[in-house]
């Protein structure tokens, strides 16, 4: 599976790039997760975020946001992770999470990375050198876990 990566700021995102972001955000993160929940928190405007956007066939199939330290965390940090439900195959998550964790060290170099995860996708993220570092708690009705990559 060929996929294009780009890593964008918001004000480099065209219109359909914004609209192809926000719908697969809505459709896995609020109607398929049935969580409804402000995923439009203010974050992603900043120029200093990052967007991560997984092309196939000019088609978005994974997204991930990147936020420098200091922004919402003391570290930078990786969220918004997503994987469009019709490409669930072959690793393209862990493929997403190579491509984000790279783009971290690019512009973060040597710095640690924090990221709140679903806690049922805990194995998923210590594959990637992620630790726990808190209790269980529920973030819109999800159980979640903070993890950090030193």
């Amino acid at each position: 599976m060929t996929i294009n990566w780009f890593c964008l700021a918001f004000c480099d995102l065209n219109t359909e790039q914004l609209y192809e972001i926000m719908q697969l955000r809505v459709n896995v993160f609020i109607v398929e997760q049935n969580c409804p929940f402000p995923d439009l928190d203010g974050y992603d405007t900043q120029n200093s975020v990052q967007h991560i956007i997984g092309y196939q066939d000019g088609k978005i199939i994974a997204y991930a946001r990147l936020l420098p330290p200091g922004v919402k965390y003391d570290y930078p940090s990786i969220g918004r992770v997503i994987t469009h439900a019709d490409y669930r195959k072959d690793g393209l998550g862990h493929r997403l999470m190579k491509t984000a964790l790279n783009q971290c060290q690019i512009l973060w170099p040597k710095q640690k990375v924090f990221l709140q995860a679903q806690q049922h996708l805990e194995g998923f993220y210590l594959k990637h050198g992620f630790q726990t570092c808190s209790e269980t708690y529920l973030d819109d009705n999800i159980p979640h876990i903070d993890m950090i990559r030193p």
